[in-house]
Protein backbone atom coordinates (compact mmCIF):
# COMPACT_ATOMS: atom_id res chain seq x y z
CA UNK A 1 0.00 0.00 0.00
CA UNK A 2 1.24 3.41 -1.01
CA UNK A 3 0.41 6.58 0.06
CA UNK A 4 0.85 9.58 -2.56
CA UNK A 5 3.14 12.58 -1.83
CA UNK A 6 1.69 16.13 -2.56
CA UNK A 7 4.17 17.60 -4.61
CA UNK A 8 3.36 21.08 -2.83
CA UNK A 9 5.87 21.91 0.22
CA UNK A 10 4.60 23.24 3.51
CA UNK A 11 7.19 26.39 4.34
CA UNK A 12 7.63 27.07 7.81
CA UNK A 13 6.08 30.36 9.55
CA UNK A 14 3.35 31.03 6.33
CA UNK A 15 -0.20 29.47 5.82
CA UNK A 16 0.43 28.68 2.05
CA UNK A 17 2.83 25.88 0.02
CA UNK A 18 4.79 26.29 -3.11
CA UNK A 19 5.59 23.60 -6.00
CA UNK A 20 9.42 22.23 -4.83
CA UNK A 21 11.97 22.80 -6.88
CA UNK A 22 15.81 23.65 -7.26
CA UNK A 23 18.55 25.22 -8.97
CA UNK A 24 21.24 23.20 -8.76
CA UNK A 25 21.07 19.44 -10.16
CA UNK A 26 24.67 19.02 -11.07
CA UNK A 27 26.32 18.26 -7.67
CA UNK A 28 26.86 14.57 -7.55
CA UNK A 29 27.99 12.29 -4.22
CA UNK A 30 29.47 9.40 -5.28
CA UNK A 31 27.91 6.28 -2.86
CA UNK A 32 29.62 3.16 -2.09
CA UNK A 33 27.20 0.36 -2.39
CA UNK A 34 28.08 -3.16 -1.76
CA UNK A 35 31.27 -3.66 -4.03
CA UNK A 36 30.38 -1.26 -6.22
CA UNK A 37 29.70 2.39 -6.86
CA UNK A 38 27.09 4.05 -8.45
CA UNK A 39 25.86 8.31 -8.83
CA UNK A 40 23.37 9.75 -6.66
CA UNK A 41 22.40 13.42 -7.50
CA UNK A 42 22.30 15.67 -4.56
CA UNK A 43 21.80 19.31 -4.53
CA UNK A 44 24.63 20.97 -2.54
CA UNK A 45 26.01 18.23 -0.90
CA UNK A 46 29.36 19.12 -0.83
CA UNK A 47 32.96 18.13 0.50
CA UNK A 48 35.56 20.76 2.10
CA UNK A 49 38.95 21.00 3.89
CA UNK A 50 40.53 23.41 6.42
CA UNK A 51 43.14 23.74 8.50
CA UNK A 52 42.73 25.21 12.07
CA UNK A 53 44.96 26.25 15.22
CA UNK A 54 42.24 25.06 17.64
CA UNK A 55 41.96 21.42 20.24
CA UNK A 56 40.62 18.96 17.95
CA UNK A 57 38.12 18.44 21.05
CA UNK A 58 37.28 22.33 21.64
CA UNK A 59 37.06 22.85 18.19
CA UNK A 60 34.20 19.85 17.69
CA UNK A 61 32.20 21.01 20.96
CA UNK A 62 32.27 24.35 19.18
CA UNK A 63 31.28 23.73 15.65
CA UNK A 64 29.16 21.12 17.24
CA UNK A 65 27.23 23.87 19.16
CA UNK A 66 27.15 27.15 16.95
CA UNK A 67 25.70 24.66 14.10
CA UNK A 68 22.79 23.52 16.43
CA UNK A 69 22.89 27.02 17.51
CA UNK A 70 22.01 28.29 13.98
CA UNK A 71 19.07 25.57 13.25
CA UNK A 72 21.61 22.89 11.46
CA UNK A 73 21.50 19.25 11.75
CA UNK A 74 25.10 17.33 12.76
CA UNK A 75 25.34 14.02 11.30
CA UNK A 76 28.20 12.76 13.15
CA UNK A 77 31.46 14.32 14.02
CA UNK A 78 34.57 12.86 15.00
CA UNK A 79 38.50 13.14 16.03
CA UNK A 80 41.39 11.08 15.56
CA UNK A 81 45.04 11.07 17.10
CA UNK A 82 46.77 12.79 14.48
CA UNK A 83 44.35 16.09 14.90
CA UNK A 84 42.05 15.26 12.03
CA UNK A 85 38.14 16.18 12.60
CA UNK A 86 35.82 15.01 10.54
CA UNK A 87 32.13 16.39 10.87
CA UNK A 88 28.94 15.87 8.56
CA UNK A 89 26.31 17.91 8.66
CA UNK A 90 23.11 19.47 7.08
CA UNK A 91 21.46 23.08 7.25
CA UNK A 92 18.76 24.58 5.27
CA UNK A 93 20.08 26.79 2.58
CA UNK A 94 18.31 29.72 3.83
CA UNK A 95 20.99 29.79 6.64
CA UNK A 96 24.36 29.42 4.30
CA UNK A 97 25.46 32.93 5.25
CA UNK A 98 25.20 32.04 8.71
CA UNK A 99 26.92 28.98 8.54
CA UNK A 100 30.01 30.37 6.51
CA UNK A 101 30.28 32.89 9.07
CA UNK A 102 30.14 30.27 12.43
CA UNK A 103 32.91 28.29 10.19
CA UNK A 104 35.48 31.18 9.89
CA UNK A 105 34.29 33.09 13.12
CA UNK A 106 35.78 29.47 14.97
CA UNK A 107 38.98 29.97 13.70
CA UNK A 108 38.56 27.84 10.60
CA UNK A 109 40.83 28.24 7.64
CA UNK A 110 38.62 26.87 4.08
CA UNK A 111 40.38 25.66 1.42
CA UNK A 112 40.14 27.81 -1.53
CA UNK A 113 37.53 25.78 -3.42
CA UNK A 114 35.99 25.48 -0.14
CA UNK A 115 35.56 29.78 0.33
CA UNK A 116 34.24 29.38 -3.65
CA UNK A 117 32.08 26.27 -2.84
CA UNK A 118 30.38 28.34 -0.17
CA UNK A 119 30.34 31.87 -1.71
CA UNK A 120 28.72 30.10 -4.53
CA UNK A 121 25.71 28.54 -2.39
CA UNK A 122 25.18 31.56 -0.68
CA UNK A 123 24.91 33.76 -3.63
CA UNK A 124 22.71 31.73 -5.64
CA UNK A 125 20.95 30.92 -1.94
CA UNK A 126 19.73 35.03 -2.11
CA UNK A 127 19.05 34.90 -5.71
CA UNK A 128 16.54 32.18 -5.59
CA UNK A 129 14.87 32.72 -1.93
CA UNK A 130 11.82 31.97 -2.94
CA UNK A 131 12.43 28.19 -4.80
CA UNK A 132 15.11 27.17 -2.98
CA UNK A 133 15.70 28.81 0.37
CA UNK A 134 14.30 25.85 2.40
CA UNK A 135 16.46 23.12 0.67
CA UNK A 136 19.07 21.16 2.42
CA UNK A 137 22.48 21.59 1.91
CA UNK A 138 25.39 18.96 2.89
CA UNK A 139 28.49 19.35 3.95
CA UNK A 140 31.02 16.88 5.30
CA UNK A 141 33.94 18.56 6.78
CA UNK A 142 37.29 17.73 7.12
CA UNK A 143 39.80 19.54 9.47
CA UNK A 144 43.48 19.07 9.91
CA UNK A 145 44.23 20.56 13.58
CA UNK A 146 47.52 21.85 14.79
CA UNK A 147 47.03 23.18 18.01
CA UNK A 148 48.67 26.50 19.31
CA UNK A 149 49.58 25.11 22.62
CA UNK A 150 51.13 21.44 21.35
CA UNK A 151 53.23 23.53 18.64
CA UNK A 152 54.50 26.24 21.26
CA UNK A 153 55.44 22.90 24.07
CA UNK A 154 57.30 20.81 21.09
CA UNK A 155 58.78 24.53 19.77
CA UNK A 156 59.75 25.35 23.53
CA UNK A 157 61.15 21.91 24.30
CA UNK A 158 63.76 22.13 21.38
CA UNK A 159 64.88 25.09 22.80
CA UNK A 160 66.02 23.47 26.21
Amino acid sequence: MFHRRSIAVSLRDNGYAREARTDKRVVRQIMQNGSERQAMSIPWAMEMKAVSGEDPSRLVQTLTGAILASGGWVLSRGANDSGMVSMLFEFERQACVEIYSLLIAAGLDLSQTGHIRFTELCQCTRSNQQDCGTEIASIDLEIQTFPVEAAGRSAGSKAA
